[in-house]
């Protein structure tokens, strides 16, 4: 009995007109599927096209930007990160004009006239061609690009005094050629100054203060290091600017060593009293660093601190027997040195205050590296009080060479590409 009823199945099957009928109920069936397969594609497709015309967050960061080419992240490569016994701050000045300077003066637009040193006259342009090398190890090559996608949806600020202001000036012509022209911006909003990339949604910014804390000196133009009067314990005026900041630069040193005594004010903001430089710097990082332990979310900030920039105001320093300053030097000075004009009881006071931060803030201890560099300062082919030197003025070196100030290109594009090398090491790459 059973045997007849599977045979009777079988031969059901075996009828052409019953695997007709099984063949279209199969269909049927994947007919719903195919339906709706189509329209969540169509879907997608809408989706799709309504991002990339209006240009959203998702498109612009994993891929087709301008022009629809697909945008991949940037990996940050083992070999791109310094390790972490190389130490970036001691090392020589080689000579490389194959790659070296990144950019030229012309190609920059945004630098002011204090730092084109070749554009305002200056007849030798060796000082573009020295790059920094440190001993045992290698600073990654700077890549413009790939340190615009470290930056994306970010903000860093450099914040100090003009020499700040020509590391700022610096990291913009680093990265400004990558990016097409009506895609970047730069705005003057006193006492700052906002470069925007408009594709990565990033900017690089700069803050004038020249002591950190608060000062008579605070206007961005209106200031002059001959009246100064420092506020010690107040910081919020500045500090407002600074919140929310992803990656924030300070330095602060050449307008506190003006004279060694320095007017302040500290409790009282009536009492005005006269205090060594050096007890006046500390009592300011305190301030500082009291803001950054209240301010700072160390998960999603970075915080650095860039050492005191070299001066080199007396060639009897590196050229015993001589009078003269910065002026008309061409090259590096070779062997160990360390000028006058950088004060190791600050750099004391540096580092005890961040070893005691309840926050990692990370020292660039840039002084010896610049300290070589007696040949790259902006000299009598910059400017002072706004305007370039006269004829009368740059034939009087001695009195008017700023061996202060740096040319660009020069020295602060090596402070940059070791602040790279940071960011590269603490960059974490899309898994």
């Amino acid at each position: 009995m059973f045997v007849t009823k599977v045979r009777t199945v079988l031969n059901s099957f075996n009828h052409p007109l019953s695997m007709q009928l099984l063949i279209d109920r199969r269909i049927q069936s994947l007919f719903p599927i195919a339906l709706y397969s189509i329209l969540i594609l169509g879907a997608a497709r809408l989706v799709l096209d309504s991002l990339k015309i209006n240009q959203s967050y998702v498109l612009r960061l994993y891929g087709m930007p301008q022009g629809g080419k697909t945008r991949l992240p940037v990996a940050v490569l083992p070999e791109d990160r310094i390790e972490d016994n190389c130490n970036v701050f001691e090392g020589t000045w080689v000579w490389d004009n194959v790659s070296y300077p990144h950019y030229e003066e012309e190609s920059c637009p945004y630098l002011v006239k204090q730092t084109t040193c070749h554009k305002n006259g200056r007849p030798d342009s060796f000082y573009k061609n020295w790059r920094w090398q440190p001993n045992g190890c290698n600073l990654p090559r700077l890549d413009a690009l790939k340190l615009l996608h470290i930056l994306r949806d970010k903000r860093i600020m450099f914040i100090g005094d003009s020499l700040q202001r020509g590391q700022f000036e610096s990291m913009i012509c680093l990265v400004q050629s990558v990016i097409p022209e009506g895609k970047k911006s730069l705005q003057r909003i006193p006492p700052m100054k906002i470069f925007k990339i408009e594709e990565f949604n990033a900017s690089i910014e700069y803050y004038w203060a020249p002591f950190i804390v608060e000062s008579i000196s605070d206007h961005a133009t209106n200031h002059t290091v001959h009246k100064r009067m420092v506020r010690l314990d107040s910081i919020n005026n500045h500090g407002k600017h600074w919140k929310g900041v992803d990656i924030l630069v300070f330095e602060s040193y050449v307008w506190w060593m003006h004279k060694p005594l320095i007017n302040a004010t500290y409790g009282s903001p009536h009492l005005v009293k006269e205090y060594e430089v050096t007890t006046a710097y500390k009592l300011a990082l305190e301030t500082w660093a009291n803001w950054l332990e209240s301010n700072i979310k160390p998960l999603t900030q970075k915080v650095f601190f860039m050492s005191m920039s070299p001066t080199h105001l007396w060639s009897w320093e590196w050229k015993p027997g001589s009078n003269e300053n910065c002026f008309n030097e061409s090259y590096p000075i070779q062997g160990p040195y360390w000028g006058t004009g950088s004060n190791l009881e600050i750099m004391k006071i540096i580092h005890d205050a961040l070893k005691v931060l309840k926050i990692d803030v990370t020292l660039l201890n840039i002084t010896q590296l610049s300290e070589y560099r007696k040949d790259a300062h902006t000299s009598v082919y910059g400017e002072r009080k706004g305007k370039l030197l006269t004829k009368e003025q740059r034939a009087n070196p001695k009195d008017f060479a700023d061996c202060i100030h740096w040319c660009l290109p020069g020295v602060p594009d090596a402070w940059n590409e070791i602040l790279y090398a940071y960011l590269l090491k603490g960059y974490q790459n899309f898994s």
